[in-house]
């Protein structure tokens, strides 16, 4: 099946470029024998492989195959996998003994110190990652949190700062992963200047805990950008001021608030709330008030979206394969090794990650559109669609 795949792929390369002649009238294209065989790993099988080879003889141009590049002697598959099995918690000595009751003879070559290896390049993608530029990108929401990780070699725990955005388009892409410590407002400026200094624009919306100090940032770096406040953390921290035996009803109440339809709604099952708990338990009411415009600020989005704006679980769910690795390995075992692993963590799950709900919605916040209680607000001597 490989073999036939890059026959086809030489076959189409050389067709599309027959009509190239050199100055005596020979192509400059041709087909120019086979390479050495080599052995590709793909499936779990080492397969035999006898690439076909191309001679291009214009000027700065070279064939590549697509299909299996140079140097090439495993499928992307398994690479892919490599990073997953490390992160579920597998050690370095073991990957060669697992990977050989898997694979065999094609786990040859997966030696701790290739794995090593492997570890040290994640080390240099996520830096030259963090430095890319971002003139162009325009993330239209972005959920914000901050996610910590034991270092076994330190006493310190590591706390990655991090921005999933969506783009236009309504695809979900990490944005910025960086060493923050304990999430202070200094840290959380740190990595938002840099954003906008690489040039990215303002978010319409950004999604977060109750942390001060990113809050604090945020109107600073981007003022005009609206903020949610997640609602699970913020029914969290009302529960916990509870007893047990109400929190079942408090919670019935909480959820007709962070539920409704509208921000009336919304008022009307706070009040309720207030009604039945100020008496007794006035603190849980007053966790309650705190931010609370900002916990209805999604209302002024598309109701289509309201699912995905309410929490910023979407980070706290990307991130807990890797805490369950540090538990297993008890930390990580330096600063930039967790934060290589947690970048390659978001890389491998970004693949999978679907679209926002509606995702046509997002594009039309850019262009004006405005709304309110999720449905559009109509222009003036328009009426509502």
């Amino acid at each position: 099946m490989l073999s036939t795949a890059l026959e086809l792929e030489i076959s189409e390369y050389v067709t599309r470029h027959h009509h190239v002649l050199g100055p005596h009238g020979r192509r400059q294209v041709v087909r120019n024998g086979k390479a050495q065989r080599r052995k590709v790993i793909i499936g779990g099988m080492a397969v035999p492989v006898q690439a076909p080879r191309v001679d291009d003889r214009r000027p700065g141009e070279k064939f590549t195959s697509q299909i299996l590049p140079p140097y090439r002697r495993r499928s992307p598959r398994l690479d892919q996998a490599l990073p997953v099995l490390y992160l579920r918690g597998l050690s370095t000595g073991d990957f060669a003994p697992a990977l050989e009751e898997l694979l065999g003879e094609a786990a040859r070559g997966f030696s701790a110190t290739n794995i090593v290896r492997l570890k040290e390049s994640w080390e240099a993608e996520y830096r030259e990652w963090r430095q890319r530029d971002l003139t162009g990108s325009d993330y239209v929401y972005v959920w914000a949190d901050g996610v910590n990780f034991s270092i076994r070699l330190e006493e310190d725990r590591l706390t990655c700062l991090v921005l999933i955005g969506v783009r236009r388009d309504g695809t979900k892409e990490l944005i910025a992963l960086e060493d923050g410590y304990r999430e202070s407002e200094e840290a959380w400026l740190t990595l938002l200047r840099g954003l906008k200094r690489r040039g990215m624009p303002a978010p319409a919306l950004v999604v977060g805990d109750g942390a001060l100090g990113f809050w604090k940032a945020l109107s600073q770096v981007y003022p005009e950008t609206g903020q949610q406040r997640c609602w699970v953390h913020k029914l969290r921290n009302v529960l916990d001021k509870l007893p047990d035996r109400v929190q079942a009803r408090a919670k019935e109440l909480l959820r007709a608030a962070m539920y409704a339809e509208s921000q009336d709604a919304a008022e009307q099952a706070r009040e309720v709330f207030a009604a039945e708990f100020a008496a007794k338990h006035e603190k849980a009411v007053t966790c309650l008030a705190e931010g609370w415009e900002e916990l209805l600020t999604f209302m002024a989005f598309p109701a289509e979206h309201w699912q995905h704006l309410r929490t910023s679980n979407v980070i706290e769910s990307v991130f807990s394969p890797a805490k369950v690795r540090t538990r297993k390995t008890k930390g990580a075992g330096s600063r930039a090794a967790g934060l290589a692993m947690a970048f390659k963590l978001v890389a491998s799950a970004q693949r999978r990650w679907r679209k926002v709900n509606a995702p046509h919605l997002v594009r039309l916040l850019r262009e004006g559109v405005r709304y309110r209680d999720g449905k559009i607000v109509p222009s003036a001597g328009t009426d509502l669609p």
